[in-house]
């Protein structure tokens, strides 16, 4: 695809949710940290399907199934595309989550035992840890915690070396943080990790967006990230898997579409991807998901993020000076700006703003032991995207100053 140069008011009329939000005032949404708005283009993606003909996948004998399953597949390979990965090593989830429950079931739990070591980061979404407390409880296998520098809110390879030994069977790690925009050194890792002899899982569910990611070259063992922070719908996503890895591991779900035999005598499962990927999946997030790739193909994509870093730079320096304001872990050019209030309660700025038009998230950003390594027990979190302006800025931080002087 022929990139365009950056132009915000071009990109925005992109997206009709910016425009006609049925709100009384222009909405200023800035949680895409959270989820994104979604192109025209995507939007319309999914619609051909349902309104133009609607067909199942890898199913039927009909023209229909198989111009859906063609659909399907070229959508695997726009995402394969996307992250420099092999076609055969994608495979669709509902997002970065199940995709992350799916190696710790298929993959860890077939391979740990007591005694083995899990090493996870503090900053890590509930996601990136719940899944691995569940299958160590399954395995006995322990879970260490990589913890942060809290005046910095990032991680030293140097406590990554002291950490890391001939226990350690897996590494976890978020790419990019989805509190403070944190840059993990993912490179560096994998490569530490793999000369321990360990595997490296890699949630990139805020970093896809931001930056080009191939796992190939990085050598990644697990990819996973979420398609509607990627401007594609909610309940789509996709797990890389190194083809090798993917091969040795058995299903996780049972049912149709993944699987070449079924007696009562035993059952012959599909090849991977098609193992891991029972029932009828989600056809038009996939679509979806290839579309909003496409579109985003056609944006320049080292000028959008320095346009998100000129807009997070604005943001600070209108807000920094603002009576008993904390800046938690600020990482420049990043595309969010957490902060708190001495003695205001986040939820209570977040509210105020959302009643001046301004979408922010507050709470505890499904962090809570990130949370409690900064003694915190939540933040605002405003979260930039490419689409949004300067007005857009300009209106949030009078927001911020209107609701620290209310209250």
């Amino acid at each position: 695809m022929t990139t365009r140069p950056f132009q915000v008011e071009a990109i925005r009329k992109d997206f009709p949710s910016l425009t006609h939000n049925g709100s009384q005032q222009p909405l200023v949404y800035l949680d895409s940290a959270a989820t994104s708005q979604k192109p025209k283009a995507v939007i319309d993606a999914i619609s051909q399907y349902y309104s133009g003909a609607t067909a199942n996948v890898h199913r039927g004998s009909h023209s229909l199934t198989t111009a859906a399953t063609n659909r399907f597949e070229a959508a695997r390979k726009t995402v394969a595309n996307f992250l420099g990965a092999p076609t055969n090593g994608i495979v669709w989830t509902r997002g970065a989550t199940e995709a992350l429950n799916l190696i710790a079931q298929s993959y860890a739990r077939q391979h740990l035992k007591p005694g083995d070591e899990i090493l996870v980061s503090e900053m890590e979404h509930h996601a990136n840890i719940v899944p691995w407390q569940i299958v160590s409880q399954q395995t006995g296998a322990t879970i260490v915690k990589w913890p942060i520098d809290p005046s910095t809110c990032t991680l030293d390879l140097d406590t990554f070396d002291s950490l890391l030994n001939e226990k350690t069977k897996l590494v976890v790690l978020g790419h990019i943080s989805n509190v403070t925009g944190t840059r993990n050194p993912i490179e560096p890792v994998i490569e530490k990790a793999h000369n321990m002899g360990a595997v490296v899982v890699i949630d990139g569910a805020q970093a896809v967006v931001h930056e080009g990611i191939n796992v190939t070259d990085i050598d990644a063992d697990f990819y996973v990230f979420s398609g509607h922070k990627l401007f594609a719908p909610a309940g789509i996503g996709a797990l890389y898997g190194k083809p090798t890895l993917l091969d040795a591991m058995p299903p996780w779900h049972g049912g149709g579409k993944m699987v070449e035999k079924v007696s009562f005598d035993g059952t012959q499962f599909a090849q991977s991807p098609a193992k891991f990927e029972a029932g009828t999946p989600n056809v038009a997030g996939a679509i979806g998901l290839a579309e909003a790739i496409n579109w985003y193909s056609t944006v320049n994509r080292a000028e959008a993020e320095n346009h998100v870093g000129q807009l997070q730079s604005r943001l600070v320096n209108g807000i920094k000076d603002i009576e008993d304001m904390k800046i938690i872990g600020l990482q420049p050019g990043a595309s969010v700006v957490a902060f708190n209030v001495n003695g205001v309660h986040h939820s209570d700025i977040a509210t105020l703003l959302d009643q001046q038009g301004i979408a922010v998230r507050s709470g505890h950003h499904c962090a809570h032991p990130l949370m409690d390594a900064l003694g915190i027990n939540g933040c605002v979190r405003v979260s930039i995207a490419l689409y949004n302006t300067e007005e857009d800025i300009d209106r949030c931080i009078a927001a911020i100053q209107k609701a620290c002087d209310l209250l």
